[in-house]
């Protein structure tokens, strides 16, 4: 082999390298959907990873911060926007709804029965799953402020945080696999 062949292959091995010490066996998802179906998935896959020995993250963000909300908790000192907010997105995970074919909360009931019925566990097992697991989820500190929501309303869940996006970024950067549902 040629001298310049050895050096370019050289300086490939070392960028390789250099790529492979930059990533983690983690993956990061952005859960931004409110829906139960995309919910169910997003949970399904970091479920799924954490089992193949891969760390995930969750980063619940807009929409989806609401299925976070504890239905026996109630949120203090919100003012007038905050409890409408509040008001007007569903309180946990029980509430949400599929993102098509809810045909006003039939689809949904359906889709929760089906579920129980063919042992696939609810939304509420999952998150149970994933905390069993070590998912972390971390909650999007610029929606909690947007809509009101406050730390001592969200459900008990062992690997929780409230972080703002620059945590997201620096474990997206770190991970093998970003997913955005």
């Amino acid at each position: 082999m040629s001298i310049e062949i050895e050096k370019q292959i050289q300086e490939l091995q070392k960028k390789v390298e250099n790529l492979e010490k930059g990533t983690k066996d983690q993956m990061t998802i952005v859960v931004f959907s409110g829906n139960l179906d995309k919910l169910l998935a997003a949970l399904i896959i970091a479920t799924g990873a954490t089992a193949m020995d891969t760390k995930v993250k969750l980063f619940f963000t807009f929409w989806a911060t609401a299925a976070l909300r504890d239905i026996k908790k109630k949120g203090k000192g919100k003012n007038l926007m905050s409890k409408m907010f509040g008001f007007m997105l569903p309180k946990g995970s029980t509430k949400v709804k599929l993102s098509k074919m809810n045909m006003g909360g039939i689809g949904t009931s359906m889709m929760k029965s089906l579920m129980k019925k063919k042992n696939i566990a609810s939304l509420e097992e999952m998150f149970k799953t994933a905390g069993e697991l070590g998912v972390e989820i971390n909650i999007c500190e610029m929606t909690m402020n947007l809509m009101g929501f406050n730390k001592d309303e969200m459900i008990d869940y062992p690997h929780m945080t409230i972080c703002g996006v620059g945590t997201f970024l620096a474990d997206a950067e770190e991970s093998k696999t970003q997913l955005f549902i």
